[in-house]
């Protein structure tokens, strides 16, 4: 979910113009950066993604995949703290949350693929 005031920044693609507070490089005119607005963090996000699900997870189900991009966004917020910033972050983001077992395997309208 975006905040109020949340900047977008993103390439030119024909799919992003529609978002709120966007704006976009032009890699097509070789701009890479334009003042505040790049978009090398996204651009490496994918491909760790992509090596992640190659060599550590490698079965991301459509009905879990919502919450592996949300393991891999979180790493990417807290990349630049200590491993107790790191802790202390993981501990208050789990405060009074809990995934049960129920939950895991319930319909969410995507495919498991799981074998019965």
């Amino acid at each position: 979910m975006l905040g109020d005031g949340t900047e977008i920044f993103t390439d030119s693609g024909f799919g992003y113009r529609q978002l709120p507070n966007q704006q976009a490089v032009k890699h097509s005119a070789g701009e890479c950066v334009g003042g505040r607005v790049h978009a090398n963090g996204i651009e490496s996000f994918w491909p760790m993604f992509k090596r992640a699900h190659k060599g550590t997870y490698h079965k991301m189900p459509p009905k879990h995949l919502q919450r592996y991009v949300d393991e891999f966004i979180w790493w990417q917020n807290v990349r630049e703290m200590d491993m107790a910033g790191i802790m202390s972050t993981l501990v208050i983001g789990l405060t009074g949350k809990r995934l049960t077992y129920a939950a895991l395997i319930a319909d969410n309208g995507l495919m498991s693929r799981a074998r019965a």
